[in-house]
């Protein structure tokens, strides 16, 4: 048997395997029909190739050019189909599938004027004919090269093996053909090659039809056959290299060759075992041959939505955390399994259980699993571990996982690289195994529910942080209120040697202790009971008010004093905090205010509402600390000796009430400053008057 026999006969047997799997797989679909009629035809034309070098008959020869024009013309076929299916022609399509078929057709009356094949014909139409071949290869690349620039990528990730084989095809006819016109003869050993290169395409169109099962089918190849084929062909060709290495030693050594030879081919057979051998190598190869020659085993779009649904939807009662490890369960049909998540300490801890009822008490913050997951970022398989430690390098298990009946899978959760936990997930009921894809997953999802377990304890976080707050904020309430009751009893300790003997301050002394108690009894009792403002709500009257004002500020300089107020204003609200908050901002402006200032108390109806103004003639403040600062809770002037509260406190007790709060006021001595509350009057005012707004208001 001659090398072009041997060369063709190949071409034969590869593309009568893939013509037998399009056969049984075939479902009548266009594509799948194209497909198999470009195979077919190329099994054929290679039977003729393989013919034509055995044995060399005219018509032999005749029934290859003519298969070869066939040829080109299915392919070119399955062409155009595969940009329908992609969508990719823009317009004129039927006269451009008609001009290109044309091609090959008008090649069929050349074959009466070429003489045997494959070697040159004298007569001018072999010139002819070779140059139309050639021509055809050309064409076929460009219906490739409008393929790969018309077709989107996710699209052409399908086909691209596919293409990429006819195209070698295509081009490497386009090289021998060219060869023939350029020297007007066939080169034999480029005509001998061509069954090898038609042969080696072969294997590149399988994996696209794997890729493509709705062409044609479902075409399956065992995992197992693909395997141990590639390690068989890989073996057989490792063994070519280390014997033409060998051989080229040898012609090199000298005397010495053959030593070199023997010792170089040892090493090789050594190296070779350990390669076949090796669990590393055989596990690369199998992730490699299911990567790039297989379907993926999940869909990915289901798989997620599935992950989100779980996590979304709490519909089995189970907090966010269990559902976590239930998402993560469910991929791999594993049974329950148990979270752990880096705490406050940074230590890891497990709070959280699905399926699982044992509870762990340890906890780990530089153990070698800690130290394993947060280098490698990889899902630990525990029962691979048993059987090959060498597989996870520097990997000591903790004792306690081994109290944890039929754990099986460690999978972390990462989040900018950066390990923040990790799920340990237990054997399912039907033992399985699981591969790289089931890994890149699991991974894969690990990350998306570790921002779950991160959101779920930033809210947690931020949750208890506002509890602290909501607690500081009644102690800041509450400390303000004693400030200002110490302040009333401090103002009667210091009076009290001096008016000790007089009878009316005895009796302004025991109303003042009195108030005070009240005071205190009502702030104990509505931390206690927690009461709202609208059960403490009662109808006052204005003017009443600011006298208890006037009088609790008595002591201070200057005497605040009423200007204005209409005897028959009132209001349903709080009493007691209407009294503090007004007594409050009478006290700032004392202290804004000169012993001979003046500060004044207001309170008119406008329009259905009580308008209470506080006025001083003080230093004042300016714009920018009024827009900024003033209104700013625990921002004081007063050093030390204030909380910063009282304003905030002020302002939020008439925003309560449904009113509204205004400041107007500017720097310098005397220029004052004058506060206007506005609230809800209770009944019906007397008929509105006009009233001046402030253009300089500053509004809280």
């Amino acid at each position: 048997m001659n090398l072009g026999v041997l060369s063709y006969s190949l071409a034969v047997s590869s593309s009568l395997v893939l013509t037998l799997l399009l056969v049984t797989a075939w479902r009548g679909r266009p594509l799948g029909s194209l497909l198999l009629a470009a195979v077919v035809t190329t099994t054929l034309w290679a039977i003729a190739a393989a013919w034509v070098n055995g044995f060399g008959t005219t018509a032999a020869s005749l029934a290859l050019q003519l298969l070869e024009i066939l040829r080109y013309a299915t392919w070119y076929s399955l062409l155009f189909g595969l940009l329908s299916y992609f969508d990719a022609f823009r317009q004129r399509k039927r006269y451009v599938v008609a001009l290109v078929l044309l091609i090959p057709l008008s090649m069929l009356p050349m074959l009466l004027f070429s003489g045997r094949f494959p070697e040159l014909p004298s007569q001018w139409g072999g010139d002819i004919l070779i140059f139309g071949q050639m021509v055809m290869a050309v064409v076929g690349m460009v219906l490739i090269e409008q393929i790969f620039r018309n077709v989107h990528q996710e699209q052409l990730w399908r086909a691209k093996h596919l293409l990429i084989g006819v195209g070698a095809a295509f081009a490497y006819d386009f090289i021998f053909y060219s060869s023939a016109v350029l020297f007007h003869t066939i080169d034999n050993e480029m005509w001998v090659a061509r069954g090898f290169v038609n042969a080696l395409v072969i294997p590149l169109m399988a994996v696209s039809v794997a890729r493509n099962p709705e062409w044609s089918g479902e075409v399956f190849v065992s995992r197992k056959a693909v395997f141990h084929t590639t390690v068989l062909l890989a073996t057989g060709f490792y063994l070519f290299l280390a014997v033409l290495v060998g051989y080229l030693i040898r012609d090199s050594g000298g005397s010495w060759g053959k030593v070199f030879q023997i010792a170089f081919l040892f090493a090789s057979l050594v190296l070779l075992v350990l390669l076949i051998l090796s669990w590393q190598a055989r596990a690369w190869l199998k992730v490699f041959l299911g990567r790039n020659f297989f379907k993926y085993q999940y869909d990915y779009r289901d798989e997620w939505l599935k992950l989100i649904h779980t996590m979304a939807l709490d519909r089995s009662g189970l907090g966010l955390r269990s559902r976590a490890i239930k998402a993560l369960a469910d991929i791999v049909d594993s049974a329950g399994g148990m979270l752990w998540t880096r705490n406050e300490a940074g230590r890891f801890q497990h709070n959280a259980s699905w399926n699982l009822k044992q509870q762990i008490t340890e906890s780990a913050a530089d153990s070698s699993l800690v130290r394993f997951l947060e280098r490698e970022r990889e899902v630990i398989d525990l029962s691979e571990y048993v059987q090959d430690p060498d597989a996870y390098p520097g990997l000591e298990l903790p004792p306690w996982l081994h109290e944890v009946e039929l754990a099986w899978l460690v999978v972390p959760l990462v989040i900018d690289e950066k390990l923040t936990g990790f799920v340990l997930l237990v054997r399912p009921q039907v033992p399985r195994l699981i591969n790289w894809e089931e890994r890149d997953l699991l991974k894969t999802a690990g990350m998306q529910i570790a921002s779950y377990v991160a959101f779920l304890e930033t809210s947690e976080a931020l949750m208890d942080a506002r509890q602290f707050e909501a607690f500081n904020r009644v102690s800041s309430y509450v400390v303000h209120d004693l400030k200002n009751v110490s302040a009333q009893l401090a103002l009667v300790v210091a009076n009290a040697q001096r008016h000790k003997d007089n009878p009316a301050f005895i009796d302004d002394a025991i109303d003042t202790v009195a108030n005070a108690t009240s005071k205190m009894d009502r702030v104990l009792a509505q931390l206690r009971k927690r009461s709202s403002d609208e059960t403490l709500k009662a109808v006052v009257r204005v003017c009443e008010v600011l006298r208890e004002v006037v009088k609790i500020r008595s002591g201070g300089r200057p005497v605040p004093r009423v200007e204005r107020c209409d005897p028959e204003l009132q209001l349903l609200t709080n009493r007691e905090q209407l009294v503090n908050i007004l007594s409050h901002l009478v006290s700032n402006a004392q202290e804004a205010t000169r012993d001979d200032g003046e500060v004044l108390l207001r309170a008119r109806s406008c329009d259905g509402e009580v308008i209470i103004e506080i006025e001083d003639n003080g230093c004042g403040m300016d714009e920018r600390f009024i827009r900024e600062r003033l209104f700013r809770p625990f921002d004081t002037t007063k050093g030390n000796a204030g909380m910063g509260i009282g304003v905030y406190e002020s302002r939020e007790f008439v925003w309560s009430q449904g009113g509204e709060m205004a400041v107007r006021s500017r720097t310098g001595e005397g220029s004052g400053t004058l506060f206007r509350i506005r609230l809800p009057g209770y009944r019906e005012a007397t008929p509105p008057r006009h009233e001046e707004r402030m253009p300089e208001a500053v509004r809280g």
